[in-house]
């Protein structure tokens, strides 16, 4: 859920900036409901999910449109000639960001995207051993069960963590998980890895980890991180990757950065690009062994400069939503507003709740007996995306909630 739910005011093209190069000209408007002019949600639509798609600001999108011009007056030239450079400033002003460097950093469409890139480029072995959660997002949880299902069928390890908890409680349950399991297969622990998936910040429910020292527990014990941030760029501030040191990372900057979607940021550190030799598609620069005039692998940047025809606006726009969000105030004021959301949320005058940066996590009155199944799942998103959208009193909001999950009640127990 987004804490900048906005209330149904009309958007106004006029009162906005319409283009990022024109940001300079005004000041931004206070944080608040008069920044509902920079979106351009349906007047009668309520936005209380951010997280999943994110929201393209008017200026972003507009920018994003002139590029979209610029590339389609001459789409050979701007493909192969101009997108190189508009790509390397994206990357070089993420990298900046997030504190890594330039060349340890690469776009791609999406966090799933990122890393099943990573997990499909390890050479797994018998013994082998890929960590995943009980709060990994579906589609990464999926993929690592497809690799346990190929051969050579590297094991499939789930860490459980259940809600509520503190950092201190998770931290000790992570270090005797990975303790566990690499004290685990005696006669193979020369020669195998451990791999473990960590959430930066949950998507369901919305929870902040304590994955940097997470991965320094994995790092002491010999395991590779592969960091799922897909929730984290634009939200955590002093990111430091550099100082960090997961093995890989990923986030979506399509989410809490403001850029288009799709978009991702792909983090791999110099120690570790050997282990990625193809991105997904094969780009038609791979170097193969088997070439005549193979003299070793290319660099890792480059693997990802080409891999089959996509719209490149998404990729590029990271440069217009960064300017964006300058002219908004920068990193450190965009969090401190965030912060404050936290502290007046109304939601707790009706419904239990709590916030981790710009999401809220509302506790919703289905009884603990009623199991989730994907009818329910269904039922009470279709209920929530006809019925609530539109409400933007909070309290006959939090009324629309319950009638709603009344409904699912009611299913579960027919």
């Amino acid at each position: 859920m987004n804490a900048m739910a906005a209330t149904k005011t009309p958007v106004s093209s006029e009162s906005a900036p319409s283009t990022v190069n024109e940001l300079d000209k005004q000041a931004p408007p206070p944080f608040g409901h008069s920044m509902h002019k920079l979106f351009e949600f349906d007047p009668s639509y309520v936005n209380l999910n951010h997280g999943s798609y994110g929201s393209l600001p008017m200026p972003v999108r507009i920018a994003c449109d002139k590029l979209a011009t610029r590339i389609e007056a001459n789409p050979d030239k701007f493909i192969r000639i101009e997108c190189i450079h508009h790509w390397n400033e994206a990357r070089t002003r993420v990298a900046k960001l997030i504190g890594a460097e330039t060349d340890e950093c690469v776009l791609v469409n999406n966090t799933t995207h990122g890393i099943a890139t990573v997990l499909r480029n390890f050479e797994w072995h018998e013994g082998d051993v890929i960590i995943g959660m009980t709060t990994t997002y579906g589609a990464v949880s999926r993929g690592i069960m497809y690799l346990g299902d190929m051969p050579p069928h590297p094991q499939v390890s789930t860490f459980n963590l259940q809600f509520p908890t503190t950092h201190a409680e998770i931290l000790e349950s992570w270090r005797k998980h990975i303790r566990r399991v690499t004290s685990e297969g005696n006669d193979l622990q020369q020669t195998r890895k451990v791999v473990a998936v960590v959430d930066a910040i949950v998507s369901n429910p919305g929870v902040r980890l304590p994955w940097k020292e997470m991965v320094t527990i994995c790092r002491d014990a010999g395991v590779l991180t592969v960091v799922d941030a897909a929730h984290s760029i634009g939200q955590e501030v002093d990111i430091n990757l550099s100082e960090a040191k997961p093995d890989f990372w990923v986030s979506n900057c399509h989410k809490w950065l403001f850029a288009k979607r799709g978009c991702a940021v792909l983090y791999v550190p110099k120690r570790n690009q050997h282990i990625i030799k193809s991105p997904i598609s094969t780009p038609h620069n791979y170097l193969s062994p088997q070439d005549e005039d193979y003299n070793g692998p290319q660099k890792f940047v480059r693997l990802f400069e080409w891999t089959g025809t996509i719209d490149y606006v998404p990729l590029l726009s990271i440069n217009a939503a960064l300017d964006f969000r300058q002219w908004l105030g920068g990193e450190q004021k965009i969090n401190e507003l965030l912060t404050i959301l936290q502290s007046q949320m109304q939601f707790s005058a009706f419904m239990p709740h709590f916030t981790v940066l710009g999401q809220v996590n509302v506790e919703l009155p289905i009884p603990g007996e009623i199991k989730y199944s994907d009818e329910i799942n269904a039922l009470l998103q279709n209920t929530l995306l006809i019925e609530v959208e539109h409400i933007s009193d909070f309290e006959v909001l939090a009324n629309a909630f319950k009638d709603a999950c009344q409904k699912v009640v009611k299913f579960a127990r027919q």
